[in-house]
């Protein structure tokens, strides 16, 4: 599995992959959140896009939003921590080590940039994403939990590097 940053030609794939991963999530969602997880090329342009592929040139299988500081995609970092936001696994690419592979390499990026911990806001329900962020060793900052929308309340985790 090839680990890359995006190129232009990956947005318009990316936004369908993210919104079929958070399909099952979207049917209460704020007015506009769906065209908000197909905008890959904001947040090309506004952050991190890095994509997970079989290869150089292949299908695009997953991506995430690495927000360093200044990204206007940040939701809950401080300043010495890294966050990551839209990790997305396609339907078809799921249970193949595309999440755990993205994952490593947040944890690479963040170590690389010098933060000392790494953390990401969650919807309660996504609870197969809570065992992928376990098994990275994140653990829940219930301090940080936080709405950004009357209705959708966001769960915080965060693992120290």
């Amino acid at each position: 599995m090839l680990l890359r940053r995006a190129r232009p030609g990956d947005h318009e794939p990316i936004g369908e992959i993210t919104v079929a991963a958070y399909e099952e999530f979207t049917t209460a969602a704020e007015v506009g959140y769906v065209e908000h997880l197909r905008d890959a090329a904001s947040r090309d342009r506004d952050a991190e896009l890095w994509v997970a592929a079989d290869d150089e040139d292949g299908p695009i299988l997953g991506s995430v939003t690495l927000c360093p500081v200044g990204s206007p995609w940040r939701e809950i970092g401080a300043d010495d921590e890294a966050e990551f936001r839209m990790l997305a696994v396609g339907p078809r690419a799921q249970r193949r080590g595309v999440g755990s592979a993205l994952m490593d390499l947040v944890v690479r990026r963040a170590r690389e940039d010098g933060a000392r911990a790494i953390v990401l806001s969650s919807l309660a329900e996504m609870t197969t994403a809570h065992r992928i962020y376990a098994r990275q060793g994140f653990e829940r900052l219930p301090e940080r939990d936080w709405s950004p929308a009357p209705g959708v309340h966001l769960i915080a985790f965060r693992k120290e590097l």
